[in-house]
Protein backbone atom coordinates (compact mmCIF):
# COMPACT_ATOMS: atom_id res chain seq x y z
CA UNK A 1 0.00 0.00 0.00
CA UNK A 2 2.63 2.81 0.90
CA UNK A 3 4.46 1.56 -2.42
CA UNK A 4 0.71 2.08 -4.59
CA UNK A 5 0.54 5.49 -2.13
CA UNK A 6 4.37 6.89 -2.93
CA UNK A 7 3.37 5.90 -6.94
CA UNK A 8 0.39 8.58 -6.58
CA UNK A 9 2.05 11.09 -5.45
CA UNK A 10 5.02 11.10 -7.76
CA UNK A 11 2.22 11.05 -10.60
CA UNK A 12 0.98 13.75 -8.68
CA UNK A 13 3.72 15.76 -8.53
CA UNK A 14 4.38 14.94 -12.39
CA UNK A 15 1.49 16.58 -13.47
CA UNK A 16 2.06 19.48 -11.29
CA UNK A 17 5.33 20.07 -13.34
CA UNK A 18 3.85 19.49 -16.58
CA UNK A 19 1.39 22.32 -15.68
CA UNK A 20 3.86 24.81 -14.07
CA UNK A 21 6.15 24.26 -17.41
CA UNK A 22 3.47 24.64 -19.82
CA UNK A 23 1.88 27.97 -17.96
CA UNK A 24 5.06 29.11 -17.60
CA UNK A 25 6.07 28.95 -21.56
CA UNK A 26 2.49 30.35 -22.31
CA UNK A 27 3.55 33.37 -20.21
CA UNK A 28 7.01 33.77 -21.85
CA UNK A 29 5.46 33.72 -25.38
CA UNK A 30 2.44 35.95 -24.08
CA UNK A 31 5.15 38.03 -22.58
CA UNK A 32 7.59 38.14 -25.98
CA UNK A 33 4.69 39.28 -28.31
CA UNK A 34 4.31 42.66 -28.49
CA UNK A 35 0.35 44.54 -27.82
CA UNK A 36 0.70 46.87 -31.13
CA UNK A 37 3.45 47.13 -33.64
CA UNK A 38 5.06 50.32 -34.13
CA UNK A 39 6.51 52.34 -37.25
CA UNK A 40 8.75 54.84 -36.15
CA UNK A 41 11.38 57.72 -37.07
CA UNK A 42 13.86 59.50 -35.26
CA UNK A 43 13.56 63.12 -34.77
CA UNK A 44 16.92 64.91 -36.73
CA UNK A 45 18.31 67.70 -38.01
CA UNK A 46 18.67 69.23 -41.24
CA UNK A 47 17.69 71.67 -44.07
CA UNK A 48 14.04 72.08 -44.99
CA UNK A 49 13.95 73.74 -48.51
CA UNK A 50 10.41 75.08 -48.79
CA UNK A 51 8.92 75.46 -52.55
CA UNK A 52 6.09 76.32 -54.47
CA UNK A 53 6.09 74.49 -57.73
CA UNK A 54 3.75 75.35 -60.98
CA UNK A 55 3.77 75.36 -64.86
CA UNK A 56 4.05 77.74 -67.23
CA UNK A 57 4.81 79.02 -70.55
CA UNK A 58 8.24 80.89 -72.32
CA UNK A 59 7.24 83.72 -74.81
CA UNK A 60 9.04 86.83 -75.76
CA UNK A 61 9.16 90.26 -73.86
CA UNK A 62 7.26 91.40 -76.81
CA UNK A 63 5.72 89.74 -79.59
CA UNK A 64 4.17 91.39 -82.42
CA UNK A 65 1.01 89.92 -85.01
CA UNK A 66 1.90 91.60 -87.79
CA UNK A 67 -1.99 91.58 -90.37
CA UNK A 68 -3.33 93.09 -93.57
CA UNK A 69 -5.41 96.33 -93.62
CA UNK A 70 -6.53 95.44 -96.86
CA UNK A 71 -8.41 92.30 -98.41
CA UNK A 72 -6.31 90.61 -101.32
CA UNK A 73 -3.78 87.98 -102.75
CA UNK A 74 -0.73 87.15 -101.33
CA UNK A 75 2.04 87.85 -104.39
CA UNK A 76 4.89 87.79 -102.63
CA UNK A 77 7.23 86.73 -99.14
CA UNK A 78 9.88 88.65 -98.04
CA UNK A 79 10.63 86.68 -94.95
CA UNK A 80 9.94 82.92 -93.53
CA UNK A 81 9.97 81.36 -90.40
CA UNK A 82 12.75 82.24 -88.31
CA UNK A 83 13.69 85.13 -90.30
CA UNK A 84 15.78 88.18 -88.95
CA UNK A 85 13.96 91.56 -90.02
CA UNK A 86 14.09 95.14 -89.16
CA UNK A 87 11.30 97.79 -88.62
CA UNK A 88 10.03 98.91 -91.88
CA UNK A 89 11.66 96.32 -93.63
CA UNK A 90 8.80 94.66 -96.46
CA UNK A 91 7.90 91.50 -95.56
CA UNK A 92 5.20 90.38 -97.57
CA UNK A 93 3.38 91.55 -100.57
CA UNK A 94 -0.21 91.83 -101.53
CA UNK A 95 -1.32 91.98 -105.07
CA UNK A 96 -1.87 95.88 -105.91
CA UNK A 97 -3.92 95.76 -109.29
CA UNK A 98 -7.14 96.54 -108.18
CA UNK A 99 -5.55 98.97 -105.77
CA UNK A 100 -4.02 100.37 -108.68
CA UNK A 101 -7.32 100.53 -110.77
CA UNK A 102 -9.10 102.27 -107.27
CA UNK A 103 -6.03 104.63 -107.52
CA UNK A 104 -6.22 105.54 -110.98
CA UNK A 105 -10.52 105.97 -110.84
CA UNK A 106 -9.67 108.40 -107.70
CA UNK A 107 -6.90 110.48 -109.58
CA UNK A 108 -9.94 111.10 -112.65
CA UNK A 109 -12.22 112.19 -110.17
CA UNK A 110 -9.92 114.65 -108.45
CA UNK A 111 -9.26 116.17 -111.58
CA UNK A 112 -13.02 116.41 -112.76
CA UNK A 113 -13.77 117.94 -109.55
CA UNK A 114 -11.01 120.28 -109.69
CA UNK A 115 -12.23 121.50 -113.85
CA UNK A 116 -15.96 121.48 -112.43
CA UNK A 117 -14.40 123.93 -109.75
CA UNK A 118 -12.44 125.95 -112.31
CA UNK A 119 -15.37 126.26 -115.08
CA UNK A 120 -18.03 127.55 -112.37
CA UNK A 121 -15.82 130.04 -110.90
CA UNK A 122 -15.63 131.67 -114.00
CA UNK A 123 -19.12 131.49 -114.17
CA UNK A 124 -19.85 132.72 -111.11
CA UNK A 125 -17.09 135.97 -112.43
CA UNK A 126 -18.98 136.17 -115.24
CA UNK A 127 -22.95 136.29 -113.55
CA UNK A 128 -21.33 138.87 -110.82
CA UNK A 129 -20.20 141.47 -113.59
CA UNK A 130 -23.55 140.87 -114.85
CA UNK A 131 -25.10 141.82 -111.74
CA UNK A 132 -23.18 144.74 -111.27
CA UNK A 133 -24.03 146.25 -114.56
CA UNK A 134 -27.28 145.48 -114.10
CA UNK A 135 -27.38 147.39 -110.84
CA UNK A 136 -26.11 150.91 -112.58
CA UNK A 137 -28.78 150.58 -115.02
CA UNK A 138 -31.91 149.83 -112.68
CA UNK A 139 -30.40 152.96 -110.93
CA UNK A 140 -30.82 155.20 -114.24
CA UNK A 141 -34.13 153.18 -114.83
CA UNK A 142 -32.84 152.13 -118.16
CA UNK A 143 -34.24 148.40 -117.11
CA UNK A 144 -37.17 146.92 -115.59
CA UNK A 145 -35.83 145.84 -111.51
CA UNK A 146 -36.82 142.62 -112.34
CA UNK A 147 -34.08 142.06 -114.67
CA UNK A 148 -32.00 143.24 -112.14
CA UNK A 149 -33.21 140.59 -109.94
CA UNK A 150 -33.04 138.03 -112.31
CA UNK A 151 -29.13 139.02 -112.48
CA UNK A 152 -28.61 139.09 -108.72
CA UNK A 153 -30.11 135.66 -108.34
CA UNK A 154 -27.90 134.38 -111.28
CA UNK A 155 -24.79 135.88 -109.25
CA UNK A 156 -25.83 134.15 -106.02
CA UNK A 157 -26.71 131.12 -107.63
CA UNK A 158 -23.32 130.86 -109.05
CA UNK A 159 -21.55 131.56 -106.32
CA UNK A 160 -23.01 128.36 -104.49
CA UNK A 161 -22.14 126.00 -107.25
CA UNK A 162 -18.05 127.16 -106.38
CA UNK A 163 -18.50 126.44 -103.00
CA UNK A 164 -20.21 123.00 -103.64
CA UNK A 165 -17.30 122.43 -106.06
CA UNK A 166 -14.69 123.07 -103.43
CA UNK A 167 -16.66 120.67 -101.32
CA UNK A 168 -16.45 118.05 -104.19
CA UNK A 169 -13.55 118.73 -104.20
CA UNK A 170 -12.62 117.83 -101.19
CA UNK A 171 -14.14 114.86 -101.34
CA UNK A 172 -12.42 113.65 -104.59
CA UNK A 173 -9.56 114.06 -102.39
CA UNK A 174 -10.12 112.32 -99.23
CA UNK A 175 -11.12 109.33 -101.84
CA UNK A 176 -7.96 109.64 -103.61
CA UNK A 177 -5.74 109.92 -100.82
CA UNK A 178 -7.16 106.80 -99.21
CA UNK A 179 -7.05 104.86 -102.28
CA UNK A 180 -3.15 105.66 -101.94
CA UNK A 181 -3.23 104.36 -98.42
CA UNK A 182 -4.73 100.91 -99.70
CA UNK A 183 -1.97 101.26 -102.31
CA UNK A 184 0.42 101.68 -100.04
CA UNK A 185 -0.98 99.38 -97.23
CA UNK A 186 0.10 96.31 -100.05
CA UNK A 187 3.23 96.55 -98.83
CA UNK A 188 3.13 94.55 -95.09
CA UNK A 189 6.35 95.92 -93.43
CA UNK A 190 7.46 95.07 -90.24
CA UNK A 191 6.53 97.10 -87.46
CA UNK A 192 9.70 96.48 -85.13
CA UNK A 193 12.93 94.91 -84.99
CA UNK A 194 13.00 91.08 -83.63
CA UNK A 195 12.74 87.33 -85.58
CA UNK A 196 9.81 86.02 -87.25
CA UNK A 197 8.03 83.39 -85.02
CA UNK A 198 5.10 82.29 -87.08
CA UNK A 199 3.89 82.08 -90.37
CA UNK A 200 0.54 82.04 -91.32
CA UNK A 201 -0.24 82.36 -95.11
CA UNK A 202 1.53 81.05 -98.60
CA UNK A 203 2.16 82.95 -101.60
CA UNK A 204 -1.22 82.75 -103.51
CA UNK A 205 -3.60 82.88 -100.90
CA UNK A 206 -6.46 85.41 -100.23
CA UNK A 207 -6.87 87.21 -97.27
CA UNK A 208 -10.09 88.87 -96.24
CA UNK A 209 -9.94 92.35 -94.11
CA UNK A 210 -13.32 92.94 -94.48
CA UNK A 211 -14.01 92.10 -90.34
CA UNK A 212 -10.79 92.10 -88.77
CA UNK A 213 -6.80 92.12 -89.92
CA UNK A 214 -5.48 88.45 -91.01
CA UNK A 215 -2.63 87.95 -89.05
CA UNK A 216 0.58 87.34 -91.86
CA UNK A 217 3.40 87.13 -89.42
CA UNK A 218 4.11 86.76 -85.65
CA UNK A 219 7.70 88.60 -84.31
CA UNK A 220 9.42 88.43 -81.72
CA UNK A 221 11.07 91.54 -80.49
CA UNK A 222 14.02 90.11 -78.73
CA UNK A 223 14.18 86.27 -77.94
CA UNK A 224 17.55 87.04 -75.83
CA UNK A 225 15.23 88.21 -73.45
CA UNK A 226 12.31 86.16 -72.38
CA UNK A 227 9.29 85.63 -69.95
CA UNK A 228 7.64 82.71 -67.81
CA UNK A 229 3.51 82.70 -67.51
CA UNK A 230 3.06 80.27 -64.67
CA UNK A 231 -0.03 79.58 -62.88
CA UNK A 232 0.18 79.67 -59.34
CA UNK A 233 -2.62 78.01 -57.07
CA UNK A 234 -4.81 80.48 -55.21
CA UNK A 235 -3.41 78.40 -51.90
CA UNK A 236 0.24 79.53 -52.49
CA UNK A 237 0.08 82.71 -54.86
CA UNK A 238 0.36 84.18 -50.88
CA UNK A 239 3.61 82.90 -50.65
CA UNK A 240 5.20 84.53 -53.67
CA UNK A 241 6.72 88.57 -53.85
CA UNK A 242 8.31 90.45 -56.61
CA UNK A 243 11.82 90.08 -56.88
CA UNK A 244 12.23 86.37 -55.66
CA UNK A 245 14.15 83.71 -57.38
CA UNK A 246 12.81 81.10 -59.02
CA UNK A 247 14.29 78.09 -61.30
CA UNK A 248 12.69 76.03 -63.84
CA UNK A 249 13.15 72.75 -66.05
CA UNK A 250 12.42 72.53 -70.01
CA UNK A 251 11.70 69.26 -71.60
CA UNK A 252 14.09 69.62 -74.02
CA UNK A 253 16.77 70.00 -71.33
CA UNK A 254 16.66 67.29 -69.10
CA UNK A 255 18.84 67.63 -66.00
CA UNK A 256 19.44 71.36 -66.72
CA UNK A 257 18.13 74.16 -64.06
CA UNK A 258 17.34 77.51 -65.31
CA UNK A 259 17.33 80.72 -63.64
CA UNK A 260 15.06 83.30 -63.11
CA UNK A 261 13.07 86.22 -61.43
CA UNK A 262 9.77 87.16 -60.40
CA UNK A 263 8.78 90.28 -61.78
CA UNK A 264 4.92 90.57 -60.86
CA UNK A 265 2.15 88.64 -59.71
CA UNK A 266 -1.17 89.49 -61.85
CA UNK A 267 -4.14 90.47 -59.72
CA UNK A 268 -6.57 88.87 -62.89
CA UNK A 269 -7.46 85.64 -60.95
CA UNK A 270 -8.25 82.65 -63.46
CA UNK A 271 -11.03 80.42 -62.95
CA UNK A 272 -10.71 76.80 -64.83
CA UNK A 273 -13.33 74.32 -63.38
CA UNK A 274 -13.52 75.93 -60.12
CA UNK A 275 -9.79 76.43 -60.07
CA UNK A 276 -8.22 79.68 -59.07
CA UNK A 277 -4.86 80.38 -60.74
CA UNK A 278 -3.09 83.68 -60.71
CA UNK A 279 -0.33 84.60 -63.49
CA UNK A 280 3.42 85.51 -61.58
CA UNK A 281 5.61 86.40 -64.38
CA UNK A 282 9.43 85.71 -64.36
CA UNK A 283 11.76 87.37 -66.30
CA UNK A 284 14.61 85.01 -67.84
CA UNK A 285 17.79 85.49 -69.30
CA UNK A 286 18.42 83.89 -73.11
CA UNK A 287 21.45 84.93 -74.11
CA UNK A 288 22.35 81.69 -75.23
CA UNK A 289 18.96 81.40 -77.29
CA UNK A 290 18.20 77.81 -76.69
CA UNK A 291 14.85 78.41 -74.97
CA UNK A 292 12.24 79.26 -77.23
CA UNK A 293 8.67 80.43 -77.21
CA UNK A 294 6.07 77.60 -76.50
CA UNK A 295 8.25 75.85 -74.39
CA UNK A 296 6.50 74.50 -71.20
CA UNK A 297 8.17 75.16 -68.13
CA UNK A 298 7.99 73.51 -64.24
CA UNK A 299 9.11 76.08 -62.11
CA UNK A 300 10.21 76.26 -58.43
CA UNK A 301 9.53 78.98 -56.40
CA UNK A 302 11.92 78.98 -53.15
CA UNK A 303 10.30 80.88 -50.19
CA UNK A 304 12.00 79.22 -46.96
CA UNK A 305 15.36 77.60 -46.86
CA UNK A 306 16.13 76.54 -43.31
CA UNK A 307 19.51 75.02 -42.25
CA UNK A 308 19.95 72.67 -39.01
CA UNK A 309 16.60 72.76 -37.83
CA UNK A 310 14.61 69.82 -35.91
CA UNK A 311 12.37 67.93 -38.63
CA UNK A 312 9.56 65.58 -38.28
CA UNK A 313 8.05 63.61 -40.64
CA UNK A 314 4.77 64.26 -42.14
CA UNK A 315 3.31 60.89 -41.91
CA UNK A 316 3.52 61.73 -38.10
CA UNK A 317 1.51 64.55 -38.18
CA UNK A 318 -1.18 62.88 -39.61
CA UNK A 319 -1.05 59.98 -37.59
CA UNK A 320 -3.43 59.20 -35.27
CA UNK A 321 -3.96 56.23 -32.73
CA UNK A 322 -7.25 54.57 -33.69
CA UNK A 323 -9.53 52.46 -31.85
CA UNK A 324 -7.73 48.85 -32.47
CA UNK A 325 -4.18 50.57 -30.62
CA UNK A 326 -6.51 51.86 -27.72
CA UNK A 327 -8.31 48.54 -27.16
CA UNK A 328 -4.78 46.68 -27.27
CA UNK A 329 -3.52 48.93 -24.77
CA UNK A 330 -6.65 48.52 -22.87
CA UNK A 331 -6.74 52.48 -22.63
CA UNK A 332 -9.95 54.35 -22.70
CA UNK A 333 -9.82 57.50 -24.51
CA UNK A 334 -12.72 59.63 -23.67
CA UNK A 335 -11.91 58.47 -20.24
CA UNK A 336 -8.36 59.76 -20.27
CA UNK A 337 -9.40 62.80 -22.03
CA UNK A 338 -6.76 61.35 -25.08
CA UNK A 339 -6.88 62.97 -28.37
CA UNK A 340 -7.67 59.50 -29.91
CA UNK A 341 -8.92 60.83 -33.63
CA UNK A 342 -8.47 64.96 -33.28
CA UNK A 343 -5.89 66.86 -34.40
CA UNK A 344 -4.62 67.91 -30.90
CA UNK A 345 -3.65 66.82 -27.32
CA UNK A 346 -6.87 67.50 -24.80
CA UNK A 347 -6.09 68.97 -22.02
CA UNK A 348 -5.31 66.19 -19.72
CA UNK A 349 -2.73 65.05 -22.03
CA UNK A 350 -0.82 68.58 -21.76
CA UNK A 351 -0.26 68.16 -17.66
CA UNK A 352 0.39 64.27 -17.72
CA UNK A 353 4.37 63.35 -17.02
CA UNK A 354 5.63 61.80 -20.18
CA UNK A 355 7.81 58.73 -20.11
CA UNK A 356 10.83 60.42 -20.02
CA UNK A 357 10.44 61.66 -16.99
CA UNK A 358 8.93 65.50 -17.56
CA UNK A 359 6.04 67.43 -17.67
CA UNK A 360 4.52 68.83 -21.13
CA UNK A 361 4.88 72.43 -21.44
CA UNK A 362 1.74 74.21 -21.17
CA UNK A 363 2.78 76.63 -23.52
CA UNK A 364 2.87 74.37 -26.22
CA UNK A 365 -0.49 74.79 -26.94
CA UNK A 366 -4.00 72.83 -25.42
CA UNK A 367 -7.43 72.81 -25.94
CA UNK A 368 -9.92 71.21 -28.14
CA UNK A 369 -9.08 70.09 -31.76
CA UNK A 370 -11.20 73.20 -32.98
CA UNK A 371 -9.19 75.65 -30.95
CA UNK A 372 -5.58 74.54 -32.18
CA UNK A 373 -3.67 76.90 -34.17
CA UNK A 374 -2.65 76.03 -37.93
CA UNK A 375 0.94 76.05 -36.56
CA UNK A 376 -0.26 73.57 -33.79
CA UNK A 377 0.03 70.05 -34.45
CA UNK A 378 0.21 66.68 -32.14
CA UNK A 379 2.85 63.74 -32.67
CA UNK A 380 2.92 60.62 -30.86
CA UNK A 381 6.24 60.20 -29.27
CA UNK A 382 7.25 56.07 -28.33
CA UNK A 383 8.22 56.12 -24.96
CA UNK A 384 8.91 53.05 -22.96
CA UNK A 385 7.03 51.36 -25.54
CA UNK A 386 3.95 53.23 -25.52
CA UNK A 387 2.87 56.23 -27.15
CA UNK A 388 2.80 59.91 -25.43
CA UNK A 389 0.91 62.54 -26.99
CA UNK A 390 2.79 65.95 -27.76
CA UNK A 391 1.98 69.49 -29.35
CA UNK A 392 4.70 70.69 -31.02
CA UNK A 393 4.78 74.29 -33.37
CA UNK A 394 5.42 73.53 -36.85
CA UNK A 395 7.30 75.65 -39.74
CA UNK A 396 8.23 75.29 -42.98
CA UNK A 397 7.59 71.93 -44.72
CA UNK A 398 9.07 70.33 -48.09
CA UNK A 399 6.39 67.91 -48.52
CA UNK A 400 8.06 64.85 -46.26
CA UNK A 401 9.00 66.58 -43.84
CA UNK A 402 8.56 69.67 -41.86
CA UNK A 403 10.27 71.72 -39.13
CA UNK A 404 9.73 71.90 -35.10
CA UNK A 405 10.27 75.18 -33.93
CA UNK A 406 9.53 74.62 -30.72
CA UNK A 407 7.71 71.52 -28.52
CA UNK A 408 8.78 69.06 -25.75
CA UNK A 409 10.86 66.69 -28.02
CA UNK A 410 14.18 66.28 -28.73
CA UNK A 411 16.38 64.81 -31.15
CA UNK A 412 16.70 61.78 -31.84
CA UNK A 413 13.39 60.88 -30.09
CA UNK A 414 10.92 58.02 -31.52
CA UNK A 415 8.06 59.53 -33.34
CA UNK A 416 5.20 57.29 -34.60
CA UNK A 417 4.23 57.60 -37.99
CA UNK A 418 2.22 54.15 -38.30
CA UNK A 419 0.75 51.26 -35.88
CA UNK A 420 -0.76 47.33 -36.46
CA UNK A 421 -1.57 45.12 -34.50
CA UNK A 422 0.69 41.66 -34.52
CA UNK A 423 -1.12 39.03 -37.26
CA UNK A 424 -3.84 37.04 -35.69
CA UNK A 425 -3.96 39.21 -32.70
CA UNK A 426 -7.56 40.58 -31.66
CA UNK A 427 -7.81 43.63 -29.82
CA UNK A 428 -8.77 42.60 -26.40
CA UNK A 429 -11.14 45.72 -26.04
CA UNK A 430 -10.83 49.53 -24.17
CA UNK A 431 -11.80 49.09 -20.37
CA UNK A 432 -15.71 50.77 -19.92
CA UNK A 433 -15.73 53.74 -18.04
CA UNK A 434 -15.45 53.94 -14.30
CA UNK A 435 -14.12 50.16 -14.84
CA UNK A 436 -10.04 49.21 -13.55
CA UNK A 437 -8.19 49.68 -16.84
CA UNK A 438 -4.45 50.36 -17.12
CA UNK A 439 -3.38 54.10 -17.66
CA UNK A 440 -0.59 55.54 -20.07
CA UNK A 441 2.35 57.01 -18.95
CA UNK A 442 1.66 60.19 -20.15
Amino acid sequence: MSWLRSKRVWTVFVLLCVVAGVSSFVVKRRAGKPVVVWETTALDRGRIVARVTATGTLSALVTVQVGSQVSGSIQKLYADFNSPVKKGQLIAKIDPRLFEAALENARANYAQARATLAKDEVQARFAERQSKRQGSLVKDKLIAAADFDTAESAAGTSLAQVEADKANVQQARAILHQAEVNMALTNIVSPTDGVVISRNVDVGQTVAASLSAPIIFVIAEDLRKMQVDTSVAEADVGKLTSGMDATFFVDAFPGERFKGKVRQIRNAAQNVQNVVTYDAVIDVDNSDLRLRPGMTANVNFVFANRDNVLRVPNAALRYRPNADVWAALKVDPKRDNLPAGGDGAGPAANKRPSAAGHQHAKGAGAGAPGDEAPDRKTIWILRDGLPDSVRVKTGATDGSKTEVIEGPVIEGELVITDASLPAGAKPSGSPLPGSPGRRPPF
